[in-house]
């Protein structure tokens, strides 16, 4: 008891903040939302740019402190969240509560300076994270579709945030990212699995870990390679790709592929480890091919 104490202890205040609002995963999504935007704009106007990133880990911080508070007891139960500033009692649910609503107000605000559609999407990303998949956790698998909705807006965000439009651009956008949630977030849910059974979650298709899940994955990362490659057909208005870009991308999606059968023949929790590494670059990287072939154009 007092070794965990003392482990306790070595949390400064700002690693509780930093653990409460996910600065990782917020940064991840700052960087999809300033790649959207950066598709689209026709000049890059830098005050913009700083906005929708502070808008963006706002509103992000807050989907994260929201869920954190909701998710408390569960939080305790599995390894992976136990150290978190609410299950351990370092941070009152008052104050994570405070953080959270500041940094929705902070966030939603920013983005309605940018403009007001850019605010509705990341409002509408808050909402659906807190109330629709946090909650569905424990109830479904089926959580991880609705997870995909707000997991898929910072993309096109940028997009919106730059043109004031959701045209076809910016539903590609969001459908890439969309249909990538799922087997990112399977893989995750195969490696963690015995810990969310702790915690009365079940994220992977069907419920069960087995070749079924896989087949789902490697569905899924079938549609997110075609969907991805759909712009080279130059049928999206102005988003669209050079041949030499879609053979890239679809260079990329077949590395990921490799994962998911290799994951298929083994099923062994390496394999999805890397699977879930693999996802993570593809979709870092394709947003990096994606803004270098516009400024080709």
């Amino acid at each position: 008891m007092e070794a965990s104490v003392d482990k306790a202890k070595e949390y400064t205040i700002i690693d509780d903040f930093k653990q409460l609002t996910k600065v990782g995963l917020s940064l991840s999504v700052v960087f999809s939302s300033v790649a959207g935007y950066l598709l689209a704009a026709d000049t890059i106007d830098y005050t913009i740019v700083a906005i929708l990133t502070f808008g963006g880990y706002f509103m992000v911080g807050a989907s994260n402190a929201f869920n954190q508070i909701i998710e408390k007891d569960t939080d305790a139960l599995m390894k992976r969240t136990m150290n978190r500033p609410l299950p351990t009692g370092r941070m009152s649910v008052n104050m994570a509560l405070f953080i959270a609503v500041a940094f929705a107000i902070l966030g939603i605000g920013m983005l309605y300076y940018i403009n007001p559609k850019t605010a509705l999407f990341g409002a509408i990303s808050i909402f659906l994270y807190t109330s629709a998949y946090t909650p569905l956790k424990a109830v479904t698998p089926l959580t991880v579709f609705v997870g995909a909705i707000p997991g898929a807006i910072p993309f096109m965000l940028g997009w919106v945030a730059a043109t004031n439009q959701f045209g076809i651009e910016a539903g590609i956008l969001f459908m890439i990212q969309f249909f990538w949630q799922f087997p990112h977030f399977w893989s995750i849910g195969w490696l963690q699995f015995d810990e969310y059974k702790k915690a009365g979650f079940n994220m992977l298709p069907m419920g069960k870990k087995d070749r079924g899940a896989i087949k789902q994955i490697i569905l899924y990362t079938i549609v997110m390679i075609v969907v991805s490659l759909i712009p080279v057909l130059k049928q999206t208005g102005d988003f669209w790709i050079y041949p030499f870009t879609a053979v890239l991308i679809f260079l990329l999606g077949t590395f990921m592929m490799y994962y998911a059968v290799k994951l298929y023949k083994h099923q062994t929790d390496k394999i999805a480890r890397q699977l879930m590494l693999s996802s993570v670059l593809y979709i870092t990287l394709i947003q990096i091919i994606y803004v270098v072939d516009k400024f080709l154009h």
